[in-house]
């Protein structure tokens, strides 16, 4: 517990991996792909496997999917995790899955989007699946007055390395006289390339320095072993009903929250006819601010508590769901993302300290827990995204959209009001 060296290590899992949710997720492959996804004829109603969709639809439905795998997957496999001590193997298997998936992105050349779609796939479910079991290791190796400091510093490890990877790609893409004039197409495709490279390199500090549990001796089928600990872990949440508020608040919450990440550069560029640059400086902003948020709401949390922190937190998001009803141009478009970057790096690193927290003292399930927590995380942003988008399609306007996401949020109040008003947890009470 609280060994400098493991803790370090731990966070360094979030360098590591968050280039892909920026590169891949956020700024370089959602705008390539359109493009590369094309037939011959360059028209963007593919064939997709005997299907006439449009490319733009493809890129969507992949995300759904990864995420609807991960939810029905990782429940499972946290309990066979939990049952044979295989923590940190599964952890490597999402890992490399995922790095070697960014890495085949570099064949996505024009018109061959089956690689391209199912490359895409496979990076989020190797990033997805390793997170479970790399947020797992955190009531493992830490004290929980370290928590909320030590989730703040994995995910401002993860932005300062993904700023720095992305902004040499962009110097590819932007400036490719720096680089023999190459075409934008490989410059692209370099940039996955460097992508599934960074990942597989600097995972492996985490790997040579978490600890590695004990395998399990018993006989039982791994399976069966796997949905007991499962079964175990889901009765003990059944009956904390601190935990059930807080997973019932944090769907709630984590859903506007995932669906502004995932959207908010289609609101820039669809609503506000925003140039490619200024959706990237707004991508940029986003993440180096998210860095001091992180840190301010790990302070706050100390000082107020957890529930307490979380509950300010919600009610910013919600003034800016309605400031965000209001923007009409691109300087207040910038201040909008400023805003949303402070929180985003907050409502993330708070959540996962808190939900570390609520794991019982001296659990060994924590993969089993956390799978229910990435489960909230998975559905809720299957949910907002496909909410948002039915939005749009019934109404034709974003901005109602946004509306809506302003209720979830008042929604994922009465929850944490309702933990606060129980009193049943000092570790994340004020």
């Amino acid at each position: 517990m609280n060994n400098p060296k493991v803790l370090r290590a731990w966070a360094f899992y979030d360098w590591a991996n968050s280039v892909h949710s920026l590169t891949i997720t956020s700024a370089i492959f959602p705008i390539y792909f359109p493009i590369a996804a094309v037939m011959a004829n360059n028209s963007k109603e593919i064939n997709f496997f005997g299907l006439e969709l449009v490319n733009t639809a493809v890129f969507s439905y992949t995300i759904s999917a990864a995420f609807l795998i991960l939810a029905i997957l990782m429940p499972l496999l946290s309990g066979i995790a939990d049952y044979q001590g295989t923590r940190k193997g599964f952890m490597k298997f999402f890992c490399y899955l995922g790095s070697i998936s960014c890495m085949m992105l570099f064949f996505f050349e024009k018109g061959n989007y089956y690689i391209g779609t199912f490359g895409f796939l496979f990076s989020i479910i190797g990033w997805g699946g390793s997170m479970v079991f790399y947020n797992s290791f955190l009531p493992q190796i830490a004290t929980p007055d370290r928590f909320d400091e030590l989730s703040a510093r994995g995910f401002t490890y993860g932005y300062i390395g993904s700023v720095i990877l992305l902004l040499q790609n962009l110097s590819m893409v932007l400036m490719p006289q720096w680089y023999g004039n190459i075409s934008g197409d490989l410059a692209s495709r370099i940039s996955f390339l460097s992508v599934g490279l960074w990942w597989f390199v600097f995972s492996q500090i985490p790997f040579h320095y978490l600890p590695t549990s004990n395998s399990n001796t018993k006989k039982e089928s791994f399976w069966l072993g796997g949905w007991k600990e499962l079964s175990h872990v889901y009765a003990e949440i059944k009956q904390n009903e601190t935990i059930r508020s807080f997973l019932s608040s944090f769907f709630l919450f984590n859903l506007g929250a995932q669906t502004v990440m995932y959207l908010g550069a289609l609101f820039g560029s669809e609503e506000l006819h925003l140039p490619t640059d200024a959706l990237i400086i707004t991508i940029l902003l986003i993440q180096l601010i998210a860095i001091p948020g992180a840190y301010f709401c790990a302070k706050l949390s100390s000082k107020i508590g957890n529930i307490q922190g979380l509950f300010l937190i919600v009610c910013v998001w919600i003034l800016i769901c309605g400031f965000a009803y209001t923007v009409k141009n691109q300087m207040n478009f910038y201040l909008l993302a400023s805003g949303i970057g402070f929180v985003m790096g907050g409502i993330q690193s708070m959540s996962r300290a808190t939900f570390a927290k609520l794991c019982p003292a001296g659990e060994k399930d924590t993969a089993s827990y956390f799978s229910f927590y990435d489960v909230c995380d998975r559905l809720s942003t299957v949910l907002g995204t496909f909410i948002f988008g039915l939005i749009i399609q019934l109404t034709g306007n974003m901005r109602n959209g946004i509306l809506v996401l302003g209720v979830v949020f008042m929604l994922s109040l009465y929850f944490l009001v309702k933990i606060i008003r129980s009193k049943s947890n000092s570790l994340i009470l004020g």
